[in-house]
């Protein structure tokens, strides 16, 4: 499956867009969903003592799972495809680790 077939796939369970407040709902669940898998793993630091083998991976699945619809859902709504975001990311990073600027903070690196 490509992403773009993911995202075709996504909107068949989303809301309509023209559903009063849907933008801010997408990006609302986005947070939330991120949110839950942050609050997983701050379980996992405080009860299981960091223990890598003790992580829920399918659990966190599910979660990335929901994380990943609402990006879709969102970059839909926004009028782009999964597969130019994932392509540019890939290029903005190449192009970083070449320069030697993987590291730091900005956008514009």
């Amino acid at each position: 499956m490509d992403l773009d077939e993911y995202q075709r796939g996504a909107l068949r369970t989303a809301a309509p867009r023209d559903r009063r407040n849907e933008l801010l709902h997408l990006v609302l669940g986005l947070v939330g969903e991120s949110g839950e898998i942050a609050e997983k793993f701050k379980k996992w630091v405080r009860d299981l003592d960091s223990d890598e083998s003790r992580i829920d991976r399918a659990d966190i699945a599910k979660e990335l799972g929901d994380v990943l619809w609402y990006v879709a859902v969102l970059a839909d709504y926004l009028d782009l495809s999964l597969d130019d975001i994932a392509a540019a990311n890939l290029a903005k990073l190449a192009s970083r680790q070449g320069r030697g600027v993987l590291g730091g903070s900005g956008d514009n690196r």
